[in-house]
């Protein structure tokens, strides 16, 4: 990965079944300028992963380690599947469709990124992983990370309420909370951000990049802006999300979802 990439993932198993925040925050951060190597997987536990959505936003997401790399040297931002990258996870997939529920794998899948970044944005789907992660991550040398998991039981920073944090910085782990306030962000009621197919749910991420106002933009910002701290883009929240906002309004995140799909349909 490039120096300062980041990965921006949750470890699904949350079962909220919310439209896909930490899917439009990679788009949004690669857009203030900041290299996203994420990594991910077909969703178990929600309706709609993040690879089904970006299969429905004409971005291939079996593509091998060489295609991800072009990615993000030329974009700005690549999609790893699991499977693609690490050979094992081929075996485990059938198993854990069939259980279909949180496994070992959920918490795997996180702290394994194939493209070795050193920053992440960690989403759990449950409070007592986040200090274990933050540990681990520590130990595989990440330079910075926030494991986060919202009061209302989502696996990434909560636009409905307080979030939990274990803040990993200087080899030093701290406990944080995190309020939509801090970065300047309204508080919305959590139905609204709930998700559908991923048809709908793509259809609503087009429109977020479109400048559609709400509280799947809002919640979308606060992750980006906390994204953009840990890289160290923005000083704190709300100039995050200024940067975020800008991202978005500039039509510079669009471009980065178009520039994926155009780089990963060559390819395949």
């Amino acid at each position: 990965a490039p120096d300062g990439a980041m990965d921006i993932v949750g470890t699904g198993g949350d079962g909220m079944g919310t439209l896909n925040i930490s899917t439009a925050a990679a788009f949004v951060v690669a857009g203030a300028g900041v290299p996203v190597a994420k990594h991910g997987n077909r969703n178990l536990s929600s309706k709609s992963g993040a690879a089904d959505i970006q299969s429905q936003l004409g971005i291939e997401v079996m593509v091998g380690p060489d295609v991800v790399t072009r990615a993000l040297a030329e974009v700005g931002i690549g999609f790893m599947m699991a499977p693609m990258h690490h050979p094992a996870m081929k075996h485990v997939m059938p198993v854990r469709q069939e259980l279909g529920s949180k496994t070992i794998f959920n918490i795997l899948g996180p702290l394994t990124n194939p493209a070795g970044v050193k920053r992440q944005l960690t989403g759990a789907f449950a409070i007592d992983l986040i200090f274990p992660m933050a540990e681990t991550l520590k130990e595989l040398g990440s330079e910075a990370a926030w494991l986060v998991h919202g009061e209302d039981g989502t696996d990434e920073i909560s636009i409905s309420g307080p979030t939990s944090a274990a803040v990993l910085k200087d080899g030093k782990i701290k406990s944080a909370t995190i309020h939509p306030e801090d970065a300047g962000l309204p508080v919305h009621p959590f139905r609204d951000i709930l998700g559908g197919t991923p048809e709908e749910n793509a259809n609503a991420l087009r429109a977020l990049l479109d400048r559609a106002p709400g509280a799947y933009r809002d919640a979308v910002i606060l992750n980006a802006a906390a994204a953009l701290v840990i890289a160290e883009k923005a000083t704190d929240l709300k100039e995050g999300a200024a940067l975020a906002a800008e991202s978005i309004d500039s039509g510079r995140a669009r471009d980065k979802v178009e520039g994926l799909a155009r780089v990963t349909s060559e390819a395949a």
